[in-house]
């Protein structure tokens, strides 16, 4: 299939950043620039993965993210190569995910197969996922969801999952007509959320683990990257979500709740640091958590559901400091390695998910503009 890229879009133009010095918020980019970063960025990682190995399988949860983020360019690209070479992993994976199977890590692969088939609709691209799923529909979930025994191979123990698993499930739903796998995605995520989710502070913990820790100024310790999983994780679930779905206006009270306070939590360098309560004890920019921030507030203000007058500038700024943490070459830095709670990290840091993150930020940032030149 020939997919036509909106020659339009890349031709809008728009102010460039204004200056920090100039004491005002900066505008958004260029359109044409956006498209070229992105793309700049996605062909460095696919050349990186082609000319140096995987670090991980394919069916990991970093490729997997990535997928997400290459899919979402994919849409936006002028041509079929990125299809392709989506396609390409599935069929070297015989269209299985993981060996842990009810692992969530494990089947956020499953996110791009399904998107693949509602595109091709060869059975074969989900067949293995939805052989899980209905393994995952039959079992009653009632194990607590404390970080012992492994829990985390059965539940969604860790917020982490909410990025990893809901979207692959409803989007199951959306392509097989089947509306038990989006409740089983709606039932699990209101047990992680009652579990982890913070009433006070409208942020996700890590995992049971972090209930009682304490970050270096004496605040709760919320990690930048599980948050950022958790709210686009929001996105990935609502964006293929049926819009009288029961639940869905309960979804979107959690999502605008979560926004208002990330909004509040940004940086003057534009992004959200490796610890959201305790930004000076990790200074640097941090790309995968501000990269996820990025991609939902900017779909929230796409799709109406956050106000432009108040998010707009700060996806602005997020944005910014995004495209300038891409080096000349295209190699995404200040990604946070892997890891479960805020660490250090530099310009020289990558890893694959943070273009994922990036890439779907930059397809939201898209809209944006395009929605911009339109008013």
């Amino acid at each position: 299939m020939k997919i036509v890229y909106n020659l339009v879009l890349i031709s809008l133009l728009f102010l460039p950043g204004l200056t920090k010095a100039s004491g005002l918020e900066p505008t958004a980019p260029k359109a044409d620039s956006t498209y070229k970063l992105m793309k700049k960025v996605a062909d460095w990682q696919w050349n990186e993965l082609e000319t140096n190995g995987w670090k991980n399988p394919k069916t990991d949860w970093t490729n997997g993210v990535m997928y997400t983020g290459m899919m979402a360019w994919a849409k936006i690209a002028s041509n079929n190569t990125y299809y392709d070479k989506l396609l390409d992993v599935g069929k070297s994976l015989d269209w299985k995910i993981g060996p842990n199977r009810s692992f969530a890590d494990d089947y956020c692969i499953a996110q791009t197969y399904t998107q693949l088939y509602g595109i091709y609709k060869n059975p074969i691209y989900i067949a293995d996922f939805k052989n899980m799923a209905d393994s995952l529909v039959s079992v009653p979930h009632t194990e607590p969801l404390l970080w012992v025994n492994k829990i985390h191979l059965r539940e969604w123990a860790w917020c982490d999952a909410l990025y990893m698993a809901p979207a692959a499930l409803v989007n199951l739903s959306k392509v097989s007509h089947d509306k038990k796998y989006m409740d089983t995605a709606s039932k699990l995520w209101w047990k992680t959320s009652q579990y982890l989710y913070d009433q006070d502070e409208h942020l996700f913990f890590r995992d049971s683990r972090y209930f009682t820790q304490k970050e270096k100024n004496g605040k709760k310790v919320f990690w930048s990257r599980g948050n950022g999983w958790a709210m686009a994780g929001l996105v990935n679930l609502l964006s293929n979500m049926p819009q009288n779905y029961p639940n869905r206006n309960k979804f979107i009270a959690q999502f605008k709740q979560m926004a208002e306070k990330i909004a509040a939590l940004q940086q003057s360098d534009g992004t959200w640091h490796a610890s959201l309560l305790d930004p000076d004890s990790y200074p640097s920019k941090e790309t995968s958590g501000t990269g996820l921030f990025c991609y939902a507030l900017a779909w929230g203000v796409n799709q109406q559901i956050l106000s432009c007058n108040k998010y707009c500038p700060v996806i602005n700024k997020a944005w910014e400091a995004l495209a300038s943490s891409v080096h000349p070459d295209g190699k995404l830095g200040f990604v946070q390695p892997i890891g479960a709670s805020p660490d250090k990290v530099s310009f020289d840091n990558t890893e694959v998910y943070g273009v994922g993150a990036f890439l779907l930020a930059g397809s939201q940032i898209l809209i944006l503009e395009k929605n911009r030149a339109q008013q």
